[in-house]
């Protein structure tokens, strides 16, 4: 008989990140066994967890997804430790292109997926903050989400939150959870950051997990922290300021169906109204919006 999970305990790294490769990344192996020693199950790394977040720095560090020393590294945390990584991201070296990159491992140790950032991050807000992703990286061309016990599980990075077609689609896709690695800064991170994730959480009635790097005042670029799980109902459930740690959650599911049940949207939807209206403005990228990596 089939084991049905209606619920797990999520973590998310909240870890400072150094110039040090190897130190990153034994700092997050050494997180990651105490979250599994707390009892959590699907366990979140922050977006570029073993290199400074910026584009003078993604080429030096990038590496092959899988095949370089993180990859390597998680594989073997995920196994000692019998849980799912959510590698946060980190550069993607494949050929002559870039990418900002997510690696899933099962709890065998297993890649499961590897999802490529597929917006990038070019932004120029004047007097405050501009920065190009573009300039070095490629965008992602797929979706990913991934089976567990306990849910499907879709996966973004960072700026990819801001898509609310992009959750939507996983949440059409049967996902539970949203886990969103990411580097919000000072500037788009006070105003925009819990607000998104609310919103994605109410719009789609599904649990969303953000999993940001310590506050470092002296980088190049500054991270907002503040890691945060939302349920369904649009609450902030946990989350901590702008230090290291761990942010801990229940992902309770039996509260996402009680949620659904109450406000049914999903049965609601007027998708003969919406899909025309869809069709017209990405015709040309509808293929590529609904090819899922799982």
């Amino acid at each position: 008989m089939t084991m049905i999970h209606r619920g797990f305990k999520l973590a998310l790294i909240q870890m400072a990140v150094g110039i040090s490769k190897p130190e990153n990344i034994a700092k997050a192996c050494k997180f990651i066994q105490e979250a599994s020693s707390a009892g959590a199950k699907v366990v979140t790394l922050p977006e570029c967890f073993n290199s400074p977040y910026g584009t003078k720095y993604f080429r030096d560090y990038a590496e092959p997804v899988p095949g370089g020393p993180s990859s390597a590294a998680l594989a073997k945390a995920a196994r000692d430790n019998a849980v799912y990584i959510v590698g946060g991201s980190i550069p993607e070296k494949d050929g002559e292109k870039l990418y900002n990159t997510c690696a899933v491992f099962n709890p065998k140790g297993e890649m499961v997926i590897k999802h490529r950032k597929v917006h990038l991050f070019d932004i120029d807000v004047p007097g405050k903050i501009r920065f190009q992703e573009s300039e070095v990286l490629s965008p992602g061309d797929h979706l990913s989400m991934f089976q567990t016990p306990y849910c499907t599980i879709g996966v973004g990075i960072c700026y990819d939150i801001r898509f609310a077609e992009m959750a939507q689609v996983y949440a059409s896709k049967g996902c539970s959870l949203l886990l969103y690695p990411g580097a919000f800064n000072m500037t788009t991170g006070p105003a925009h950051w819990e607000a998104i994730q609310r919103a994605r959480a109410i719009d789609n009635q599904m649990f969303v997990a953000t999993a940001s790097p310590a506050r470092d005042e002296t980088a190049d670029y500054v991270a907002w922290g503040h890691s945060t799980v939302v349920d369904p109902w649009g609450e902030v459930i946990s989350t901590t300021d702008e230090k290291e740690g761990i942010v801990y959650a229940e992902i309770d599911l039996a509260r996402m169906e009680e949620i659904r049940q109450m406000i049914p949207v999903r049965k609601q939807k007027r998708f003969d109204l919406y899909q025309p209206v869809a069709m017209t403005l990405n015709k040309q990228r509808k293929d590529d919006l609904y090819k899922i990596n799982d």
